[in-house]
């Protein structure tokens, strides 16, 4: 082929492109403007070091644990599969997951995984394919959300029920409440999306899953071969297996995003009263907190927070719900929470539940990239729906029971 034929299948092909092209330069430009911000705020040596140091934290005792949770939910969830005890999940939650979420009742195993761990534990039970089986693939789509949904729910209701004796369990009790429906229009709205990308009819495909799915006739299961001890210990061992994997494929989206997330949200080390950079993990320039304070005349009437620096919680939840947990301990003990505050906190904290460190890495893992906008979007909207509904449902609320 000549030169002529090259350039034409070159130009008719969306993968290729110019050596050099504008995007090159945004690329560079964006690149440049992140290094002299962070390097002006905080020094281009300590901006490195807090770089390196945040990641390498993050890969120790936030990647390995989440590898560890994952081992074990996915060995459930394949025990779970293996006994039956999906199917029954599905038959008897069913006419309550469906009507709420849109979902199979099978989706309510991954909601209970999910609650006791955190977010990413949604991947090695989705990829079950004797869980997948009972989702279209619309829906199965649906689970980037949904696994955030519940995700790290045991963690911030306890971190908060742990706050000066139970003070705010009242706050726990509904802000759960209306975190749930915020997320019912998180999982929605992506469905809204996802039912324009794949249909309603198309499966969930192997090339998706874990293993081959088997032509298995509608009511049955397969098993593996052996007693039912065998039968077990090949489950949980398959899916351990595919909970190493899945810690192993969601360690980039850890490091890079919630690296560049704490970094923006986090501020300087406070030595001897006073803030400085030591260059060391989880330092940053406080850039998302203080926008919430500059954004206060649009939210304090949507959210009605008392107190302006409560704005801060829900929007550090955005990438660390437990360093948002915290920051409303040190507020409760001056003082600087109220009940209301905290009920909207507690909702919009638990509807995003650090969604923007976790929802690239298990949309790259279910194999679904495409939708990881439209995921994030849609969660951060389920986030503020819960913020308003739990200020003006606390307001109604306390009309009849005197909170």
């Amino acid at each position: 082929m000549n030169e002529n034929g090259k350039l034409k299948t070159a130009e008719s092909n969306e993968n290729i492109r110019k050596d050099v092209t504008k995007g090159t330069f945004i690329c560079l430009a964006f690149v440049v403007l992140l290094g002299v911000y962070f390097g002006s705020t905080m020094g281009v040596g300590i901006m490195f070091s807090v770089i390196m140091k945040t990641a390498h934290d993050l890969l120790l005792n936030t990647a390995f644990y989440i590898m560890a949770i994952a081992v074990v939910a996915g060995a459930l969830s394949f025990v779970f599969s293996e006994f039956g005890v999906t199917a029954l999940i599905n038959k008897v939650l069913s006419p309550v997951m469906r009507p709420i979420f849109g979902l199979p009742g099978a989706s309510a195993l991954g909601a209970v995984t999910a609650y006791f761990s955190d977010n990413p534990v949604i991947v090695p039970i989705a990829k079950d394919p004797a869980y997948a089986k009972y989702f279209k693939k619309y829906e199965w789509a649906t689970m980037v959300n949904f696994g955030t949904t519940f995700g790290m729910g045991i963690i911030i209701t306890g971190g908060i029920l742990g706050i000066q004796g139970g003070k705010f369990s009242i706050s726990v009790l509904l802000g759960t409440i209306f975190a749930i429906i915020g997320d019912v229009f998180a999982v929605r709205l992506l469905m809204h999306f996802t039912k324009k990308m794949f249909g309603t009819k198309e499966k969930v495909g192997a090339e998706y899953l874990d293993s081959e799915i088997s032509q298995v006739p509608e009511g049955y299961r397969k098993i593996r071969p052996g007693s039912n001890f065998q039968r077990g210990l090949n489950a949980a061992f398959d899916g351990g297996k595919a909970g190493v994997e899945l810690g192993l494929s969601i360690i980039p989206g850890i490091l890079i995003f919630t690296t560049f997330v704490m970094m923006l949200t986090n501020g300087p080390s406070i030595v001897d009263g006073k803030e400085i950079y030591q260059g060391v993990a989880n330092e940053g320039t406080g850039l998302l907190p203080m926008l919430g304070d500059k954004l206060s005349f649009i939210l304090v009437p949507l959210f009605g927070f008392d107190n302006s620096q409560v704005l801060g919680l829900p929007i550090i939840s955005l990438g660390a719900c437990g360093a948002s947990i915290a920051g409303a301990k040190s507020l409760a003990d001056a003082g600087g929470i109220t009940l209301h505050d905290m009920t909207v906190y507690f909702a919009m904290a638990y509807c995003w539940a650090g969604f923007l460190s976790t929802h690239a890495s298990i949309s790259d893992s279910l194999g679904m990239r495409e939708i990881t906008t439209k995921a994030m979007l849609t969660q951060f909207i389920g986030g503020l729906i819960a913020g308003v509904i739990a200020n003006y449902g606390f307001q109604l609320l306390s009309v009849f029971f005197n909170f």
